[in-house]
């Protein structure tokens, strides 16, 4: 059994004990989080789809890790000008392990 769940902003495709990667997430490494927003359920029987999102239907998941991703530099210039300026960002993440499916 599989679910789409939106977490983020983006869109993953999840089963039970599956360790996803997600856009920051508040909380405390360990705790239980819900996720409500599933757009999707299939996997035993007739595939279940929600308009947007179905009622009823949750995924349960753990914290695994809070963390930041690799630099992403950005470079800017101007040619002739003597510009130029870089800097980089590191995007916060969290670390999910899907713990159910219910619904």
């Amino acid at each position: 059994m599989y679910a789409v769940v939106e977490a983020g902003g983006k869109q993953h495709r999840v089963r039970e004990g599956d360790l996803v990667k997600v856009e920051k997430i508040e909380g405390d490494v360990g705790a239980a989080i819900c996720l409500d927003r599933v757009l999707m359920v299939a996997g035993d029987g007739e595939p279940r789809v929600g308009m947007p999102v179905l009622q009823g239907v949750e995924v349960n998941a753990e914290i695994v890790r809070q963390g930041k991703d690799r630099k992403v530099l950005v470079f800017k210039k101007k040619r002739r000008k003597n510009y130029r300026r870089m800097y980089g960002h590191r995007q916060p993440f969290t670390h999910l392990r899907i713990t159910s499916i219910k619904g």
